[in-house]
């Protein structure tokens, strides 16, 4: 892994201790969009799963969401059965993930980080998340993603 930084020796040995072997891709500039992935990757723009760190109820929520969409905050709370979603700053971000906006990776927080998986992520054979760092990406199967973050599976639009 030509290129790999600390942040992504994390999460490539957070993937091994649950038996998934880590591809961790370092990208030719930062990817801190789904489309900006998906233009360096060759996939579609949904295959990406954002990570997006919002604050529900003042606790730190993880939405790996489908780059091809946004997420409905309201109908989120909803099927959580919580009062308020919303855009968490960066250092809500920083403080729940130990990572900065735009290489978010679903690995290494499942105990303090509740984490929801969008069920239209399950259309790909491969879904594209951040690696810990925004020039790193790693591919993992929908089934995967969710044993890595613990999430639970919902709508999100």
């Amino acid at each position: 892994m030509i290129g790999v930084k600390p942040r992504n020796a994390r999460v490539a040995a957070a993937l091994s201790a649950i038996g998934i072997e880590p591809e961790i891709t370092i990208l030719d500039a930062d990817a801190k969009t789904a489309a900006a992935a998906a233009e360096q990757l060759g996939c579609e723009v949904g295959a990406i799963a954002n990570s997006l760190v919002f604050e529900c109820d003042g606790q730190p929520l993880l939405v790996m969401a489908s780059g091809a969409h946004r997420v409905d905050t309201v109908l989120l709370a909803h099927l959580l059965d919580v009062t308020l979603i919303k855009k968490a700053s960066p250092q809500f971000v920083r403080n729940a993930t130990d990572q900065a906006i735009g290489g978010v990776a679903p690995t290494g927080h499942p105990e303090r980080l509740r984490t929801v998986v969008d069920e239209t992520l399950a259309r790909y054979p491969v879904v594209w998340t951040a690696a810990g760092t925004p020039d790193s990406v790693m591919p993992l199967s929908y089934e995967q993603l969710l044993a890595v973050t613990e999430g639970i599976a919902l709508q999100v639009r």
